[in-house]
């Protein structure tokens, strides 16, 4: 069988994190007079910690010195983390697993390419670590997706060639950033966000073995 890398996004794609950056960021915003819902939140996507905490001011119009939005930003990563520290194996998203024993047993080198600077307490955490040959996350690169940095670094982390890698996303900008790269790119998710990408699936329940074969074989 043929050999490729398997590069996997963390948030939205191996597991939900997102809901817990909401709730530190809505609390972070209620504690400085702020309303902080779910429709304002789909403006953080994607968006560096500092970026964020700029739109919330924003949101409420409230200005506020460098050292306090430091003092903020400290406050909301400690809160963050609380709440990832309470996760568990429950938390892995459906289909994921399975997808990850079989590229396991057929000996396909596997790899972590996040933008999470907490993505190896997360894997810990969900009790999946030893799945993957590489960890690349925010620690590690400068550039954000869809720079390709990560990416490629994870490819070369495994000794596989970059193009025809194989990248597992959930955001456009990964999608990009797999594109730019030359790999293939599978978006998790919906598809009329995320067209770019080469394949698509709603989640991991629908990708079949085949497809994983199929993909081998090219």
């Amino acid at each position: 069988m043929k050999k490729k890398a398997f590069i996997f996004d963390l948030d939205g794609v191996i597991v939900d994190t997102a809901k817990y950056h909401f709730l530190a960021w809505q609390k972070l915003a209620k504690n400085i007079g702020i309303d902080f819902t779910h429709k304002h939140n789909e403006q953080l996507k994607g968006v560096s910690r500092v970026r964020s905490l700029e739109i919330i001011l924003g949101i409420g119009n409230v200005t506020a010195t460098p050292e306090e939005k430091e003092t903020w930003l400290i406050q909301k990563n400690e809160d963050y983390l609380e709440y990832i520290g309470n996760m568990d194996e429950s938390e892995i998203l459906p289909g994921v697993v399975q997808v990850l024993q079989y590229l396991k047993e057929s000996g396909q080198p596997i790899a972590l390419g996040s933008a999470s600077k907490n993505a190896r307490i997360i894997l810990d955490k969900v009790n999946i670590t030893s799945y993957f040959d590489a960890i690349v996350d925010g620690n590690d690169v400068t550039n954000a997706k869809p720079d390709p940095e990560v990416f490629v670094q994870a490819a070369k982390k495994l000794n596989m060639p970059a193009e025809g890698a194989v990248v597992f996303e959930d955001s456009v900008a990964g999608v990009q950033a797999a594109n730019i790269a030359e790999m293939i790119s599978v978006g998790i998710g919906n598809k009329a966000i995320l067209h770019e990408a080469q394949y698509n699936f709603n989640d991991f329940t629908e990708i079949e073995i085949t497809f994983l074969e199929n993909l081998l074989n090219k």
